[in-house]
């Protein structure tokens, strides 16, 4: 606490994948970070995000470390979760396909790694209404694609009619990775 104000922290699920680039773009935009890896850990944040690298594994240790009803748990209190990539898998309702321990919480039927192996990996500029008019850079590893959205899910931006940043209530969800570029709108999205 600093002048009887609370600073707000940002935990970036630290099990595995690429978490540190979450942790570097919230020192860019001023706000604390923390990596956060234990249910006492998570339930601490005023937001989560949870980063992209290989669903299965970050399901797994999730569940063995118990973390994954401490995210629950902060999503049941109203806090803004954020998942990219894999991320967003484990946010997801249903995953086509893969025996990934997801969490549930964005109404959305998730295909994991839908374009491609790794050689297919591409950038591409969207515009994001919310955002701003200038387009972002979006960066596409070993992307998931959403197969079908719940009707509360709203879709913020979208790539050949494809979702690929949605948001509902205090979800958001992106399949691309936006802390592999210096632009950090998105995070500043769920910040706000």
């Amino acid at each position: 606490m600093a002048n009887g104000r609370h600073s707000v922290v940002i935990g970036v699920l630290g099990l595995q994948g690429d978490f540190q680039e979450h942790l570097e773009t919230l020192a860019r935009l001023g706000v604390e970070g923390r990596n956060v890896r234990t249910p006492e850990q998570v339930s601490a944040c005023d937001a989560l995000i949870l980063p992209g690298g290989e669903s299965t594994t970050i399901g797994k240790l999730m569940l063995r470390f118990g973390v994954d009803q401490a995210i629950r748990d902060l999503h049941a209190a109203g806090k803004p979760i954020f998942g990219t990539c894999a991320g967003a898998i484990l946010l997801s309702t249903t995953v086509v396909e893969g025996n990934v321990h997801n969490l549930g919480l964005l109404d959305a039927t998730i295909c994991r790694n839908a374009y491609g192996r790794q050689t297919d990996s591409f950038e591409t500029d969207l515009d994001i209404p919310v955002l701003g008019d200038e387009p972002l850079r979006a960066v596409f590893i070993r992307a998931p694609r959403f197969e079908a959205l719940g009707d509360h899910v709203e879709v913020l931006a979208s790539v050949d009619g494809e979702p690929v940043l949605v948001r509902q209530g205090n979800v958001l969800a992106a399949t691309f990775h936006p802390e592999l570029t210096t632009d950090g709108r998105v995070h500043a999205l769920l910040l706000s």
